[in-house]
C-alpha cells in the first residue's frame, strides 16, 4: 500500500499562525494578488488575465474548511467575473478604488468584523483594506509600502502562487490542512 503524508511540509513562524487563528473571510486584490499584474489586451480592446491553477484551488480549499474567499478590485472585466464563478466566489466588489466599504458591506452581509478578515495586496489601493485586518498579507513583489505593512509576505510573486501560499498559511493555523490532504491522498 503507497505510504501518504498529511504533515504540512511547510513552516510558518508560531507567532504567524497563532494571528491567522480564527480569520473567516480573505480579501483578495486580483491585479497583482491573483494576476501578476500584467495588463494584456486583444487587438479589439478585450482585457486577457492569466489566473494560477495553484491560487485557484487555495481558494476552493479554503471554502470547504468555511474561510470566505472575497475579491474586491479596482478593476471589472468578463473574464475577471467568469474565473471568479468557476471557483464559486460569492462576494466580489468590482470597478472600487475605496476598498474599505467594499470590504465592509462584505463583511456585514457575512456577520464578520476587521478581527476575523485577512487581506492581501499589492498596492496603495489595498493598503486601508490589509491596515483594518487582523491579517495583513503581501505577495513578495508587492509594492515596498504594502510589503511594510504585511504581516505576511509569500515568497511566489502575485499570480505565481501567492495567493496559495496564504491559503495554505490559513489552513495549517485553522487545523484544516492536513485533513483536506489526506482526503485527496485516498
Amino acid at each position: 500500500m503507497p505510504q501518504t503524508h498529511t504533515t504540512p511540509t511547510q513552516r510558518f513562524p508560531s507567532e504567524l499562525l497563532e494571528r491567522a487563528q480564527g480569520i473567516r473571510v480573505v480579501f483578495f486584490d486580483v491585479d497583482g494578488v491573483l494576476t501578476d499584474g500584467g495588463l494584456h489586451f486583444t487587438e479589439h480592446g478585450e482585457s486577457i488575465k492569466r489566473f494560477n491553477t495553484l491560487d485557484g484551488h487555495g481558494i476552493k480549499l479554503l471554502q470547504k474548511a468555511g474561510i470566505v474567499p472575497a475579491v474586491v478590485t479596482g478593476r471589472d472585466s468578463a473574464p475577471l467575473r467568469l474565473r471568479l464563478q468557476q471557483l464559486g466566489v460569492q462576494h466580489a466588489v468590482y470597478g472600487t478604488e475605496d476598498k474599505v466599504p467594499a470590504a465592509q458591506s462584505i463583511l456585514n452581509a457575512l456577520g464578520l468584523d476587521w478581527k476575523q478578515a485577512a487581506a492581501m495586496g499589492d498596492d496603495w489601493p489595498d493598503l486601508p483594506m490589509m491596515q483594518r485586518s487582523a491579517l495583513a498579507c503581501a505577495p513578495c513583489n508587492a509594492h515596498a509600502e504594502n510589503l511594510a505593512v504585511a504581516d505576511f509576505v509569500t515568497s511566489a510573486m502575485g499570480g505565481h502562487g501567492a495567493v496559495r501560499q496564504l491559503c495554505d498559511l490559513l489552513l495549517i493555523a485553522n487545523g484544516q490542512y492536513a485533513g483536506l490532504l489526506e482526503a485527496y491522498q485516498r
